[in-house]
């Protein structure tokens, strides 16, 4: 295809979307730097996003892990007529599918993915506003598509404007634990459910230094992640699954991201532990923001006191310490594994975008998202969902 025709049919798609946009302006930065200033100020009181999308997360992820798997940053930055910004999607462009596809950074460390908006812009956002911005990405970029994978329908108490877009559920739904305001211990875990975890857990309470805990100081940090990238691949093999936590750029990443400061002594990622002085006996770590903690990572000791379920009873811990500090939900990733039916009753609502922007684009598009919903067909049918386990384990 000539340059001229493609850009003629690249202005033919872009024609399709509306124009009758607040969003007057973009720009597409490739340099993390160039667009820390805005993106910071994206993170402020006033804004719209999830702890996956702060700028120490992700800058740490494109570093470590996009920039070997050869992903090139493409953050689209919009404004309105005066030059505010009120959007910023954060972006890396790859090859797939015989198309240039724009995808949220993050990968598949990220459990939400969501522009970073404006608040007052996002409690407004009409689709003509939407169809907008995607008219200026198809003419300003050289994308294909835009692939936009697992964006919650809301956040705290606010629809995601991307839902005003083209859309279809995800593959993989997300188990949720909303916590009402002064909600009753018993009313987020059982009392019966309780009184177990308390018996097996006198059993671990007999250790000498045993306690439950948010790792804050470095050294501490660090000795948990020595232990956790021990042990980890241990437990994925029993699975019979793989390690992904030793593809390259991996484990720097979530060192990075687990020592990144934030305010109030928090971490892009923290971690909580119960350990005794002889051993780490069960780590969990993830984001929040104050209003929900998200789980990302999580394993447990290979010695004799796994059978006293420490995973369980951090998991409790963990949900008591975030309603007392007034957190109003939180979630154990992407994933119906039964521990999580055991702490979450409710589901998150995900879902996946696949725009066009280009003829070369439609068909990619076409293809990702008709493989995103075999995906969910077979996730969702039991019959479907073990025979792809059994091939999977066959072929491990």
């Amino acid at each position: 295809m000539t340059m001229a025709a493609a850009i003629k049919g690249r202005t033919a798609d872009a024609d399709v979307w509306s124009k009758a946009s607040r969003i007057a302006s973009i720009d597409i930065v490739q340099d993390l730097a160039a667009a820390e200033a805005v993106w910071r100020d994206l993170e402020g009181a006033q804004t719209f996003f999830t702890p996956y999308q702060r700028f120490d997360f992700l800058s740490s992820w494109q570093r470590q892990v996009g920039a070997r798997e050869g992903f090139v940053p493409f953050i689209v930055i919009a404004y309105d007529a005066e030059r505010h910004p009120l959007v910023l999607l954060p972006l890396v462009l790859r090859q797939a599918y015989g198309a240039r596809c724009a995808s949220f950074m993050g990968g598949k460390h990220s459990t939400f993915n969501m522009a970073l908006f404006d608040r007052d812009f996002a409690a407004s956002a009409t689709q003509a506003d939407l169809e907008g911005l995607i008219s200026l990405i198809s003419q300003r970029s050289e994308a294909d598509v835009l692939a936009l994978h697992q964006q919650p329908v809301r956040w705290r108490d606010l629809p995601n404007p991307l839902a005003l877009l083209p859309h279809q559920p995800s593959a993989n739904d997300c188990p949720l634990l909303v916590i009402e305001p002064d909600a009753a211990p018993a009313a987020l875990i059982s009392n019966s459910f309780r009184r177990r975890l308390k018996g097996k857990e006198r059993k671990l309470q007999s250790l000498p230094g045993y306690r439950s805990y948010i790792a804050s100081s470095e050294a501490d940090i660090a000795r948990l992640l020595d232990w956790f990238f021990r042990v980890k691949p241990l437990r994925m093999a029993e699975q019979k699954l793989p390690n992904v936590f030793a593809d390259p750029g991996i484990e720097e990443f979530v060192r990075s991201a687990c020592t990144a400061p934030l305010a109030g002594g928090r971490h892009a990622i923290d971690i909580h532990a119960l350990e005794c002085e002889e051993e780490v006996i069960a780590m969990f770590a993830g984001v929040a923001d104050g209003h929900r903690f998200s789980m990302m990572f999580n394993t447990y000791t290979m010695s004799a006191n796994s059978k006293y379920s420490p995973g369980l009873i951090l998991m409790r811990d963990i949900i008591d310490h975030y309603a007392g500090q007034g957190y109003r939900a939180l979630d154990l990733g992407i994933g119906s594994d039964d521990y999580k039916r055991l702490f979450c009753k409710s589901d998150e609502a995900i879902f996946d975008s696949f725009i066009p922007l280009s003829q070369r684009g439609k068909l990619a598009a076409g293809v990702m998202s008709g493989l995103n919903r075999t995906k969910r067909l077979v996730k969702h049918n039991p019959a479907l969902l073990e025979m792809a386990q059994k091939l999977r384990s066959a072929f491990s």
